[in-house]
């Protein structure tokens, strides 16, 4: 089995905790931590934005990582969400064995 981290943000609070909170209770997620108080800068449609957002760290398995992504994209509240997969070179089997059951399929 193996764990895959998948980076996005939001503009706000209340998203990551809707969004957070989806991905965990449909089990595509074992559990996605909120970091607080990202600043972005960067450029979109031709402008140099700065935003404050939300980063999501979102930990499950890689055969969840397709429908998780899929389900970022129907959910998203941007036009263009940032879904970024890392796939870790270590990582505790304990720990993986907890996402594993709590990803794991009804």
């Amino acid at each position: 089995m193996d764990l895959r981290i998948v980076l996005t943000t939001v503009g706000s609070e209340a998203a990551a905790g809707k969004l957070a909170e989806t991905l965990v209770a449909e089990k595509l997620a074992a559990c996605v931590s909120v970091v607080p108080a990202a600043f972005s800068v960067y450029r979109w449609k031709d402008r140099v934005e700065k935003e404050p957002e939300w980063l999501l760290v979102i930990k499950t398995l890689a055969d969840r990582v397709d429908t998780l992504k899929s389900q970022l994209e129907a959910l998203h509240p941007y036009e263009l969400p940032e879904i970024v997969e890392l796939e870790p070179s270590s990582v505790s089997p304990k720990y993986i064995a907890w996402v594993a059951e709590a990803t794991r399929k009804p």
